[in-house]
């Protein structure tokens, strides 16, 4: 993208020039100018009725009424957050997720107020219905003022006729001193009024996105879940995301050697079974029963280590990454060039995932990519440890929902990973794995 383009919603490079002109037009300030309007009315009842909540609960503390009172006013104050989440969703799209509910540890109204009481999401509440008085006054003078003077300015040579038909003036006073008198009449004046409030007009849009956005990080900041519920909301989803592939695991594991080698067996024994019968009676025909089930042995041998080397590989545990990146990389239907820059092992999890991660790149390879030559790189970045597989196929790839490259990122981010994929049509595919870095001593230290 050029440095003289941007993108806009829908995807499609717009010049920045075209992009500044439209600006005043489009739906998104509008509605941040709403928001700001709104803000100040409604950040005034918001701050009456907290101030007057905390001074009368507070008042009142040496009765015990006060209890109860300030834990109405921590309730009443999440119901203003609610109806807020509201408006920045309606009117800037602010996606902010609704805060942790209060639960008390048993039923009652005493267990109520005391969980309602020991609720940080709710004291937040409190600080956002004092704080943003202050904050909505400013954001909203600032606004309005230079909205309604952009906007009069650059619609002036519409209207100036006003004055010299209805008044005694020929244009509108800006100031008077003593005896000069400047009024904005005359062509070169009315045209210089017009530049003028376009650069306002111009300029009013990025201000306003400017104040809004600090009113967006004070419904998230305030108004959303703390951030250690949202990292145990993310670590239950993580879990859940382990457990299912731990069973969808076992369950491959169950199907591959009832349908594989359990069956390969059962038909092992039922032969040399028949072998046995035959011993006495034809020697030759047991004894070229005996050789099938040979070769039937050996294939349940080969499809047991391949069972087992999916589970976890034996090379992976005896040298490590390099090795066994290799094996799986001389494999593939396509030249891979592994290299592997690490100065010690990683922890086991993180190395097994690593390795299943670059197993399935490569398979995905084999498979869709069309490419000639691959490559999987490996090293690490401070506390971070980096996978990157490439090839120089059809490209196009794409971690949709329900997809190997999701499932493969719903894995990675269960052990905070993240997987980024780049994928132009036509311009080959490069995917990055980043795990965390864990040293293997550590680990076992700890165990």
């Amino acid at each position: 993208m050029s440095s003289g383009t941007t993108t806009g919603a829908d995807g499609v490079p717009v010049p920045v020039g075209m992009r500044i002109l439209r600006a005043p037009l489009e739906g998104k300030t509008w509605r941040g100018f709403g928001y700001l309007m709104l803000g100040l009315p409604l950040s005034v009842v918001w701050f009456s009725l907290a101030i007057t909540g905390i001074s009368l609960g507070a008042g009142l503390l040496v009765t015990f009424l006060g209890v109860p009172v300030l834990a109405g006013l921590l309730a009443m104050c999440r119901g203003i957050g609610r109806f807020e989440r509201t408006r920045a969703r309606a009117l800037l799209d602010l996606e902010v997720a609704d805060p942790e509910p209060v639960r008390a540890a048993k039923p009652g109204v005493f267990p109520w107020i005391g969980a309602m009481l020991r609720s940080g999401s709710a004291w937040r509440h409190v600080v956002y219905a004092v704080f943003h008085f202050p904050w909505s006054v400013f954001a909203f003078n600032v606004a309005l003022v230079f909205w309604s003077v952009g906007w009069a300015l650059v619609t002036y040579p519409l209207w100036f006729w006003v004055f010299p038909v209805f008044t005694d003036q020929p244009g509108l006073q800006l100031f008077q001193n003593g005896d000069y008198t400047y009024q904005v009449d005359g062509p070169f004046r009315i045209a210089g009024t017009f530049l003028l409030g376009l650069a306002f007009t111009l300029v009013t849009p990025w201000l306003v996105r400017a104040l809004t956005a600090v009113d967006a990080l004070l419904v998230k900041g305030l108004l959303g879940p703390s951030r250690l519920t949202g990292r145990v909301i993310e670590l239950e989803s993580d879990r859940g995301v382990v457990v299912d592939t731990a069973a969808a695991d076992l369950r491959r594991i169950e199907r591959d050697l009832h349908d594989g080698a359990q069956a390969r067996l059962v038909a092992l024994a039922m032969d040399l079974g028949l072998a046995k019968e035959k011993l006495t009676e034809d020697p030759q025909a047991a004894a070229r029963m005996v050789d099938e089930a040979h070769g039937e042995v050996k294939i349940a041998l080969q499809e047991l280590r391949d069972l087992a080397r999916g589970i976890h590989p034996a090379v992976l545990t005896d040298r490590g990454l390099d090795a066994a990146l290799s094996a799986i990389a001389s494999r593939c239907t396509v030249p891979v060039h592994v290299t592997v820059d690490l100065p010690t092992r990683p922890a086991e999890a993180i190395e097994g995932i690593a390795y299943f991660t670059v197993s399935e790149l490569l398979q995905n390879i084999s498979k869709h990519s069309g490419a000639r030559t691959a490559s999987v790189e490996v090293w690490r970045s401070a506390d971070r440890l980096l996978v990157q597989v490439t090839d120089d196929g059809r490209g196009g790839a794409a971690a949709s929902a329900g997809g190997g490259l999701a499932g493969l990122g719903e894995r990675l981010d269960a052990v905070d990973g993240v997987l980024i994929v780049r994928s132009p049509a036509g311009g080959g595919t490069t995917v990055t794995a980043e795990l965390p870095w864990r040293d293997r001593t550590a680990t076992a230290a700890r165990r």
